[in-house]
């Protein structure tokens, strides 16, 4: 596997420095294409395979719900910190709102 593109050691006492470096990173990728979710780490893929990482952090954990909204990611969340036997969980990112969804018919 390549390495990441970038890198990113999350600190529970900061989130938004997090959210920070996923807004500066995001523009580094083409379309984003899918999420894996280890128990200490987030790894960020675009179509092309290039990624970016965020360690310190997995499904585990109570801070991992914005970051996964914040690259929209399409997962349920009650049950995102359920335990698994896989080494990690993988969900497709882009989930986008339907075409005239805010229109009253």
């Amino acid at each position: 596997m390549p390495k990441p593109l970038a890198t990113f050691d999350h600190q529970s006492r900061d989130p938004e420095a997090t959210l920070e470096f996923l807004k500066r990173t995001r523009n580094e990728l083409r379309v984003l294409r899918k999420t894996r979710v280890w128990t200490d780490r987030i790894q960020v893929f675009d179509v092309n395979g290039d990624y970016f990482e965020i360690g310190g952090i997995g499904y585990p954990s109570d801070d991992v719900r914005p970051i996964l909204d914040a690259v929209h990611t399409a997962y349920k969340p009650e049950t995102i910190h359920n335990p698994i036997d896989a080494p990690y969980k993988e969900f497709k990112t882009g989930k986008r709102h339907p075409w005239a969804e805010d229109r009253v018919m």
